[in-house]
């Protein structure tokens, strides 16, 4: 797109202000764009987390029910690949639309190739069914870091209005992952899986409508990024100094126990999902209504909304106090609750037989989990993206931004091969001998980081 389609005041191209918002409102209140880049994201992750609630069961569910049939192995492994490459695909998505596209562009193009997954997979055909995924897994790394970077790029560098966006953008990515959840999900199990497919694509369409019909009030943000004299850029080069490798030992440490997490955390739309569909007892007698194992998936956005404040209020009142732990011992601190969120599914599927196909244990026992978990990934998520930014040099905050999701994205693919043993280990086990592997990794991982916390906070020279 070029700059002429988008007529704007000199003012307000040369400083990047949002068309419409005059220079002194800048850093006073939030721009009406923030709010349409906010119903465009919540739309895009109303269409990921639908799909997500339902893809593992669709592909267990019996051919005869209109699912797959496959075993819970096969069904896991190709959750773990697909939710892996959601996570390596930004990093080239972001290239291109750095040097080549724009970020409007960028968003543009991967909101019509969701569409168009959502779209196949709602066929119901294996091929099909193939093709669907690869699109959402491309149109997802086009979409999903430019319409991010945009979100920072409405502000001033140094504006005190930055850090309250991203938790209004946040908001909009749980909203939509709340509703994505009850709405595809229930329409997937109760209706037909390929409706559930077919909504998560209307909702990725009305993104892209609303996006279109905002974008002026992007001002010049966003737009095709002017091409680079090669004869005047410079390449840096220099060596990286002693308190730059230590930061970065932090980094990769912290990376390398992210992996563990989220290859527990990520058993929710696998492992956990599959509990809650064939073990867990979802009929409410008063309602005379089944509850939609998808909802379940739903939880964790709940918690998130009613849990965030009060995380946001501790860390700040440990700070005056002083006593704010340093980001390892947050990492620890997550991988703690995680392991109590597993612990609690150990207790409650302690009365579950070896060899159960079926089981009726209490919806009470995923809620406490998905709570405690939920715990964990507000003391993990938001502080590492934070120390990835605070910890690495400026000339190598993308390559360390790619390895953090990099490490999501193995953590992924590790937790769905994981999530496979379930079926197995329920029939030569039990349920609870399963839930037990996840508890394990998750205190051991959280034992060693108490052990070096000191050591890496050291090596972090100061950064809080």
């Amino acid at each position: 797109m070029s700059s002429e389609e988008y007529p704007i005041n000199d003012q307000v191209s040369k400083h990047n202000i949002p068309y419409g918002a005059r220079p002194t409102d800048v850093d006073s209140k939030h721009p009406r764009s923030l709010y349409m880049l906010f119903f465009t994201e919540m739309w895009e992750r109303f269409s990921y987390y639908g799909m997500r609630a339902l893809l593992t069961l669709y592909l267990i569910t019996e051919v005869s029910a209109g699912g797959l049939g496959w075993s819970a192995a096969d069904a896991t492994q190709l959750y773990g690949i697909y939710t892996g490459l959601v996570y390596v695909t930004p990093v080239i998505g972001g290239y291109l639309a750095d040097k080549y596209l724009g970020f409007r562009s960028a968003v543009f193009i991967g909101g019509i190739i969701i569409a168009l997954g959502h779209g196949a997979l709602a066929i119901e055909a294996m091929p099909s069914f193939y093709t669907g995924l690869g699109l959402l897994i491309i149109g997802t790394g086009f979409f999903k870091p430019n319409i991010s970077s945009m979100v920072g790029q409405l502000y001033p560098e140094g504006s005190k209005l930055k850090d309250s966006a991203y938790t209004i953008f946040y908001m909009g990515i749980n909203l939509g992952a709340f509703f994505g959840a009850l709405i595809c999900g229930y329409l997937g199990e109760k209706v037909g899986w390929h409706w559930g497919f077919g909504a998560a694509g209307i909702g990725m369409l009305l993104g892209l409508v609303q996006f279109y019909i905002g974008q002026n009030q992007l001002g010049s943000i966003g737009l095709k990024p002017a091409p680079v004299d090669k004869t005047k850029a410079v390449m840096p080069k220099e060596p990286l100094t002693k308190v730059e490798r230590d930061r970065l030992i932090v980094i990769l440490a912290l990376s390398f126990f992210s992996i563990l997490f989220w290859l527990a955390f990520e058993q929710a739309g696998s492992s956990m999902n599959i509990f809650a569909y064939k073990y867990t007892d979802r009929y409410i007698d008063f309602l005379d209504f089944e509850v939609p194992a998808t909802w379940f998936q739903s939880v964790n956005s709940f918690f998130i909304f009613t849990l965030a404040p009060f995380f946001s209020m501790l860390w700040v009142f440990l700070s005056k106090k002083k006593l704010n732990p340093a980001g390892p011992y947050k990492f620890a601190i997550a991988l703690v609750l995680l392991a109590l969120g597993f612990v609690v599914l150990v207790v409650g599927a302690s009365s579950i037989p070896k060899g159960a196909e079926t089981a009726g244990v209490s919806m009470f026992w995923l809620v406490f989990a998905y709570m405690l978990h939920t715990m964990g990934e507000l003391c993990l998520s938001p502080v590492g993206l934070s120390f990835v930014n605070k910890l690495s040099p400026l000339r190598l905050v993308g390559l360390m931004f790619g390895v953090w999701f990099g490490a999501s994205a193995i953590g992924n693919y590790l937790g769905g091969a994981l999530a496979g043993m379930i079926e197995y280990m329920s029939q030569t086990q039990t349920m609870s001998n399963f839930f037990l592997i996840f508890v394990s990794i998750a205190a051991v991982s959280a034992l060693i980081l108490f052990l070096f916390g000191k050591k890496l906070e050291k090596l972090m020279h100061g950064i809080k």
